[in-house]
């Protein structure tokens, strides 16, 4: 059989190199995008205040954004409301029994939900919009407020801009999955991210001629990161596969069923929204002592310092517990066992119905602990590189998941494209792509 293309076979494939060209341009329209500027805004003063405000709430958006936030973009929001509406829209499926319908009607019921994402996206774009606005308005900075002109039309036409904003970023991050590689939204906040890895290597090639730097902790720090990356591929990629029968059955003079399957559940379960959730919380008293000077908000974010054990073992705490909040939405083993018992499947050794959901209950639990545990640990990191080896830069964490875990997936999306033309080729096919797998 033929050996799949690699690499360096790209160019040889006309569909895979129409969609990673795509793929880039969409991308660097995003790019260029975050530095058009909101009217009536002193860019170089937001810049001067966030800078200020590393370490708080603002500062994880700002991440999340790639610097548009501290650049006063059209694109400062990002995709965070339309996350913060995915998440709020899964947590109510839960609790309505409507959207519990709809997400049992497959296809067109999922369509459903994400016109339903949409619309709140919308309403907490504009809204978050006037209060980014509003909250620019009060902080000062040594030239005065960093709105030029404040005001009812200031707040108003910020939140109709940078809700625009942000769908164009949504209807960015669809194109991207309807014709280029990957997903979208994934791939806008990855580069969004890797975008200020350039700062970070600057400021450290700045510390070491200033002698600001010691080499040795350099290279301890970048040891534990080649460590720490290949931790994050290794359990990113880890299922624990549980077996499945499904049962024999005589139709007429033909025999179906007897297939031996298994069904896969990841290791990390629910992904990096834990420390999404963690940080949030803990972040909220440091973004208000930052915008205000009440003594209570001050002495908790003195508490909450993000070098300080406190905040990283209570961190770690929030992270776990998270976790298993957001697997018990997302992972509902009584509906697996129905479905499971409705195809005419079960587990080898366990009963179908109640058994079985037993049982898978227990071993989500496992996996659920085991998972937050590592995510746990991979955002505490930050704080060791930081205080132990005096590094310039925060290594861990949320971003850090999100780059591998989006890298992993388009990687595994165009091996997955190269496969299909290899099948095609020996068909005399021309190579085409018949569906992806979403993130």
């Amino acid at each position: 059989m033929q050996r799949p293309a690699g690499i360096v076979s790209l160019p040889k494939v006309p569909e895979l190199k129409n969609r990673l060209l795509f793929t880039l341009a969409m991308l660097a329209i995003y790019r260029l995008g975050i530095f058009i500027p909101l009217p009536g805004v002193d860019v170089a003063a937001l810049k001067e205040f966030f800078a200020r405000a590393e370490g708080t709430l603002l500062g994880l958006f700002n991440l999340f954004s790639g610097g548009a936030m501290e650049n006063a973009s059209v694109f400062a929001l990002g995709v965070m409301p339309y996350i913060t509406s995915s998440i709020i829209m899964e947590i109510m499926s839960t609790v309505f029994p409507k959207l519990q319908e709809l997400k049992k009607q497959g296809e067109l019921g999922r369509q459903k939900i994400n016109q339903y994402t949409r619309y709140l996206t919308v309403f907490l774009s504009f809204f978050q919009g006037m209060f980014w606005s509003l909250s620019l308005e009060n902080t000062l900075t040594g030239a005065g407020s960093i709105a030029l002109k404040g005001g009812l039309f200031f707040r108003i036409s910020s939140g109709i801009v940078l809700s625009i904003g942000t769908m164009s970023l949504l209807w960015i991050g669809e194109q991207i999955t309807r014709k280029g590689i990957g997903n979208g939204v994934s791939l806008i906040i990855f580069t969004g991210i890797v975008a200020r890895l350039p700062g970070v290597l600057g400021n450290i090639i700045t510390l070491m001629r200033l002698g600001e730097l010691e080499p040795m902790n350099l290279i301890m720090g970048g040891i534990i990161m080649v460590a720490v990356v290949a931790l994050i591929v290794y359990i990113e990629g880890a299922y624990r596969k549980i077996p499945i029968q499904y049962a024999t059955r005589i139709l007429g003079r033909k025999i179906a069923g007897g297939v031996a399957s298994y069904l896969p559940i990841k290791l990390n379960i629910s992904g990096v929204i834990p420390p999404i959730f963690a940080s949030s919380l803990l972040m909220f008293p440091l973004t208000i002592a930052t915008f205000s000077h009440n003594e209570i908000a001050v002495k908790i974010a003195n508490f909450l310092n993000p070098l300080s054990p406190a905040y990283n073992i209570i961190y770690f705490g929030l992270i776990i517990f998270f976790a298993f909040f957001y697997t018990g939405i997302i992972f509902n083993p009584y509906d697996i066992a129905e479905n499971l018992q409705k195809a005419g499947a079960f587990i080898p050794g366990v009963r179908p119905g109640e058994q079985t959901a037993e049982y898978l209950d227990k071993i989500i639990t496992r996996l659920t602990l085991i998972g937050g545990i590592y995510v746990g640990l991979i955002c505490v990191l930050p704080t060791f590189f930081i205080g132990g080896l005096n590094l310039p830069f925060r290594f861990g964490g949320t971003a850090l998941l999100i780059v591998i875990g989006v890298a992993m997936d388009t990687i595994r999306q165009i091996e997955a494209i190269l496969y299909t033309s290899s099948y095609e080729g020996i068909l005399g096919r021309e190579p085409m792509i018949r569906g992806r797998t979403a993130y």
